[in-house]
């Protein structure tokens, strides 16, 4: 390869990087403003301002807010799914709560902005404009659970977890941290919640052992 192709193939290559870094950073600035403002109360020109961008460049990367939306949301449940896959690996390795911790963590690291990916999600379901997205979103996380219920049934071999469908550990998963989210937005718990990060922490230690064989009537 001559010098002059590699340059050009390096100048391409520095060009999607560039695309790539402003493309998160409008994701991220938007993010920061929902929370802050809330879903209905933010524009694209707000958008493009926090990110140190033009109304016409964010444009360049989204067609309208509702595909901002859903990139926030595709890439939180692809953070999850990493998270998870990590936690996998670490359960082949002898760490049988390395799953649960690894998805309790991930979910529970920020509360708020997991409550705003619900939300947004919420909204989105139906929207035509992001169907293909949704499609991406649902499928990503069938390919998790499918990846789940492998180690699932082999920590159920081994004794370790219920013998119960693999899938309702990770749904009772899903059930605990939804209800942790709740009660750490809930003002009627407030005078409860002195320690909220403390009270995370418990539960996230719950939703570990949660699944531990002996917890049923039946194996009692």
């Amino acid at each position: 390869m001559s010098k002059s192709s590699t340059s050009a193939a390096e100048r391409i290559r520095e060009k999607k990087k560039r695309f790539l870094d402003r493309e998160q950073r409008i994701i991220d600035a938007s993010l920061k403003l929902l929370l802050e403002k809330g879903v209905d109360n933010v524009t694209v020109s707000a958008i493009a301002n926090a990110a140190g961008v033009g109304k016409g460049t964010v444009y360049k990367h989204f067609l309208t807010k509702t595909e901002i939306l859903m990139s926030i949301v595709l890439n939180y449940e692809q953070n999850i799914s990493s998270k998870l896959m990590a936690g996998v690996e670490a359960s082949s390795r002898g760490d049988s709560g390395a799953i649960a911790k690894a998805y309790f963590r991930a979910r529970l690291e920020n509360p708020a902005v997991d409550r705003l990916v619900q939300q947004l999600e919420r909204r989105l379901q139906e929207d035509p404009q992001v169907a293909p997205q949704m499609e991406e979103l649902n499928a990503l996380r069938l390919a998790n659970i499918a990846a789940l219920n492998k180690t699932t049934e082999k920590l159920i071999a081994k004794g370790v977890l219920e013998d119960v469908p693999p899938h309702y550990h990770y749904l009772a998963s899903w059930a605990l941290v939804k209800g942790a989210v709740e009660v750490y937005f809930n003002n009627s718990f407030a005078p409860l919640l002195d320690d909220k990060e403390q009270l995370l922490d418990f539960i996230t230690n719950i939703g570990i052992t949660m699944g531990n064989r002996g917890q049923l009537k039946s194996d009692a």
